[in-house]
């Protein structure tokens, strides 16, 4: 059985981050790390690996992105991924949901061709990214990649080529089933990510790690970027320093009205 995790390099919400000249995120100046909600994705794979004990199942962690989104793999490796794929070229930067997809698909059609039997059974991805927080690249990869997808999973069972997730709602909860293969997300509800151990994070560099370029999955390099994307950010603003907050008193009892007043004025209510 063949997994690929799709796993996504992101700025540290903690660090100073920073837009660059045309308005792209910048990926490079900035310090990362693996997405945490992807972690999850990165566990429900290794989880689905160890309960299929005594079967040949891969793990393969892709991933999207500048050099240094070598990380976010690495990350997935010592977690207990069996191999890594780190799709890098110049082309890719600016891409949008749209042209992402596209290169996960044929990142993962590339390596199904790369097995031996020529196919991948379940692609796991994360419930949206932390920094862009979409939720849309999932079902774009299954509709590139042909297969039905499970998304939005709290909960996952499998059985054989089956697959039965529990999708919680605002107001149900859903049993939605698949065969495999199929594209499947999970949220943060799904179970909290293993710690890379010590004994992980020195097999890691043991493990097989591949780069693709754009011609590698057979893409050309205007069919990604931010000069084909469908979205645009025409201006960005810096966040306005900090400033004191504003203390209401309620002395005489007229606190309240304050208080709301002060709300209103800021469209809070």
């Amino acid at each position: 059985m063949n997994i690929v995790v799709c796993v996504k390099y992101v700025p540290d919400a903690t660090a100073d981050r920073r837009f660059e000249s045309d308005n792209t995120v910048d990926r490079v100046g900035v310090d990362g790390l693996l997405s945490e909600l992807d972690e999850y994705a990165v566990e429900q794979a290794l989880q689905l690996k160890e309960k299929r004990e005594g079967e040949d199942v891969t793990v393969t962690a892709l991933c999207v992105g500048p050099e240094k989104a070598l990380d976010a793999v690495r990350k997935a490796l010592q977690m207990g991924a069996d191999k890594g794929v780190h799709v890098s070229d110049e082309a890719i930067a600016g891409s949008d949901y749209a042209a992402t997809s596209l290169v996960l698909a044929k990142a993962v059609e590339k390596i199904g061709a790369t097995l031996e039997d020529g196919k991948v059974d379940l692609v796991v991805c994360g419930m949206a990214s932390t920094d862009a927080s979409g939720s849309v690249v999932p079902a774009m990869l299954a509709e590139r990649l042909g297969l039905p997808q499970v998304t939005f999973a709290s909960v996952i069972e499998t059985q054989g080529d089956q697959v039965r997730i529990k999708r919680d709602g605002d107001t149900a909860t859903e049993v939605i089933g698949g065969t495999m293969p199929l594209v499947l997300s999970v949220t943060d509800q799904s179970g909290e990510a293993r710690y890379p151990s010590f004994k992980g994070i020195m097999a890691a560099k043991k493990k097989p790690l591949e780069t693709y370029t754009l011609a590698d999955i057979g893409l050309e390099a205007d069919q990604v970027g931010l000069s084909v994307a469908w979205s645009e950010v025409t201006d960005t603003t810096e966040r306005p320093p900090r400033t004191a907050g504003e203390i209401v008193k309620d002395e005489d009892g007229s606190g309240a009205t304050a208080l709301t007043e002060f709300l209103a004025s800021k469209k809070f209510i």
